[in-house]
C-alpha cells in the first residue's frame, strides 16, 4: 500500500474542496506583477486579504489533521472503519506452543496450516543443533523427523557428510564432542515462518532464521559466527504428526549488520550455558 493510500495521505485536491465547503471557486484573472497571483477587489484592504489566506490555511490544515487522526468513514477498499486491520504475515496468531515432546523434540503440532508452521520452525532448531555432529543424536534425530522413507535414504548421506574430516575442521572429535575447555555452539533461532503450498495432507512451509556456529575458546580459529538463512520443508502429515519429505536451505534474506561490539569467547560460552531454547508456536 503506498502512502497515497494510507487515510489522510490521500489527494490533498479533496482536503482542499472540503476546507471550502464543498463550494465551487471562481479563479479571478491574474495581475501581472501580483505577488499574490490573484486580481484584488477596489476597497478590500490588503489586511483583510491577509486575514482570509490565514483562515484557508488554518482550516485546510485542520481538516487534514482531522483525517488523520479518525481514520476516514471508510477504507480504500470500500469496507467500514470497523473493520480489522489483517494479521501481517509474521505476527503471531495466538496459538500456544505444544506441551508434548518425543525425546526432547516437540510433537503432536495441529493438522492445519498453523501446526505445519510450528512444526517446520520447530524441526529447524532440532536439526541446527549440536546433537547432528554426533552420529547416533543425529541417526534418532533423522528417524524422528523425517518420514521413514526419507530418513532410510537420508541416513548414509549424512553419515558420510558427517565425517571425521568434517567434524576435525570443526573442532570435533570422531564423536562429534568439543575439546576440553570448549564450547562447541550450534544453533537456530526461527524469525518467522511462511506456508508456501497447503494441503489435508501435505505442506510446504519455509523457515527464516539465523543460525550461530562455531567453536567458544581463547585460541580457536574458528569462532562462533552468525548467519542468516531460509529453510524450506515439504511436510507431509504421517503417523499423526507432520513429518519431513525433503527440505532445501538458501542464503539470506540477511538484514545490515549492526555496529554491535563482538563478545568474547567467554561471553559467548557463559550465554549459551545460561540461555536456553524455546518450543516455537506460529
Amino acid at each position: 500500500m503506498s502512502l497515497g493510500d494510507e487515510h489522510g495521505h490521500g489527494d490533498l485536491s479533496r482536503a482542499d474542496d472540503e476546507a471550502y465547503g464543498g463550494q465551487t471557486r471562481t479563479r479571478l484573472p491574474e495581475r501581472a506583477g501580483d505577488p499574490y497571483g490573484g486580481a484584488r477587489r477596489a476597497g478590500r484592504s490588503s489586511s483583510r486579504s491577509m486575514i482570509t489566506v490565514v483562515a484557508v490555511v488554518v482550516v485546510l490544515i485542520a481538516a487534514i489533521a482531522f483525517a488523520n487522526r479518525s481514520g476516514g468513514d471508510s477504507t480504500t477498499d470500500g469496507r467500514g472503519s470497523d473493520h480489522a486491520p489483517e494479521a501481517a504475515a509474521t505476527a503471531p496468531t495466538g496459538k500456544h506452543p505444544v506441551t508434548t515432546k518425543t525425546g526432547d523434540i516437540p510433537s503432536g503440532f495441529a493438522h492445519d496450516e498453523q501446526g505445519a508452521q510450528s512444526a517446520a520452525a520447530n524441526y529447524a532448531v532440532a536439526l541446527g543443533s549440536t546433537g547432528m555432529f554426533n552420529k547416533d543424536t543425529r541417526h534418532a534425530l533423522v528417524d524422528r523427523l523425517y518420514t521413514p522413507e526419507a530418513a532410510a535414504k537420508l541416513q548414509g548421506p549424512m553419515d558420510q557428510a558427517y565425517s571425521a574430516d568434517f567434524l576435525a575442521k570443526m573442532g570435533l572429535d570422531a564423536n562429534g564432542d568439543a575439546p576440553a575447555g570448549s564450547t562447541f555452539v550450534s544453533r537456530v533461532v526461527p524469525v518467522g515462518t511462511t506456508v508456501q503450498q497447503y494441503s489435508g495432507t501435505g505442506a510446504k512451509v519455509a523457515v527464516w532464521y539465523v543460525g550461530l556456529i562455531g567453536m567458544s575458546k581463547e585460541t580457536s580459529t574458528d569462532p562462533v559466527t552468525s548467519s542468516w538463512k531460509t529453510w524450506t520443508f515439504d511436510l507431509k502429515w504421517s503417523q499423526g504428526d507432520w513429518r519431513v519429505v525433503s527440505d532445501t536451505q538458501q542464503n539470506g534474506p540477511a538484514p545490515v549488520p549492526g555496529d554491535d561490539k563482538a563478545a568474547t569467547s567467554d561471553e559467548i560460552r557463559k550465554a549459551i550455558e545460561e540461555y536456553g531454547g524455546f518450543t516455537y508456536a506460529r
